[in-house]
């Protein structure tokens, strides 16, 4: 952990599969960038900028706590509150960056460190295309691999899903280094019945202008894509007869 680089480049695939009438499965290439949270303005990137228009670029507004705080501001509190302030000695972002001015991300990681370099919490950040947002602050079990994580589901995310039910976490320890891979599964249901399993399958490689260059002229809206998605697959559930769940209040997550 002490030498990862300040930026990398992931690229893969992301799977869906619905457990419940109607049945139903996806999967889709995407690419994110992971990033040194204390290091994002140091890339030395010509294609990609921290808080500043670019091709590329890392807006602090469109996360943590989208009031001016700093992400490291905004995670420590979280930490603090949850009672795992050690962990926030290093802390590692893996986000879908803006492209073109544009961003989306249903959901990104903060992976947080101690001084000696252990991984003793991971939060979610989860989004929604309601322009909600909620932040699942979870802890790393010592020696934990895969690490495994749970929590009641807090958020409204899909229409063709209700509030009940939680998420349980499973990934193997995040690889920061080119060459590495990252796993992870997610699996949202009640105690009796698994409604859904997202996986994200993730190849780790240098951040470069000539990495990210290539995943630009492969992918080069990767955040319109992921909205595309989402609403596709939905129309095609609902064409299919899945419930339609009316949008709850809006949730404004607390500061």
């Amino acid at each position: 952990m002490n030498d990862w680089p300040d930026g990398l480049l992931h690229t893969g695939t992301i799977s869906h599969r619905r457990h419940i009438a109607p049945l139903h499965r996806f999967s889709y290439r995407i690419w994110m960038l992971s990033l040194d949270i204390d290091r994002i303005g140091a890339l030395g990137l010509r294609l990609f900028r921290h808080d500043r228009a670019s091709l590329v670029s890392l807006q602090t507004a469109d996360h943590g706590g989208r009031d001016g705080t700093t992400l490291r501001d905004w995670v420590e509190r979280h930490l603090q509150q949850a009672g795992l302030a050690p962990f926030s000695h290093r802390i590692r972002f893996m986000v879908i960056p803006r492209v073109l001015g544009y961003a989306f991300n249903p959901i990104a990681f903060f992976f947080c460190y101690d001084a000696a370099g252990q991984l003793g919490a991971v939060l979610h950040q989860v989004k929604n295309t309601f322009a909600d947002q909620v932040a699942y602050v979870l802890p790393v079990a010592p020696a934990a691999d895969p690490v495994r994580q749970t929590s009641p589901k807090r958020m409204h995310v899909s229409p063709f899903f209700d509030m009940e039910g939680g998420y349980r976490f499973s990934f193997r320890r995040p690889d920061f280094a080119p060459g590495g891979q990252f796993a992870l599964s997610i699996r949202y249901g009640t105690r009796d019945t698994p409604r859904l399993t997202a996986t994200m399958r993730l190849r780790t490689e240098t951040l470069t202008d000539g990495s990210l260059l290539r995943q630009l002229l492969v992918m080069p809206m990767m955040p319109v894509k992921v909205v595309a998605a989402i609403h596709w697959e939905a129309l095609r559930i609902w064409v299919r007869g899945a419930r339609y769940h009316q949008v709850p209040v809006r949730l404004e997550e607390a500061a």
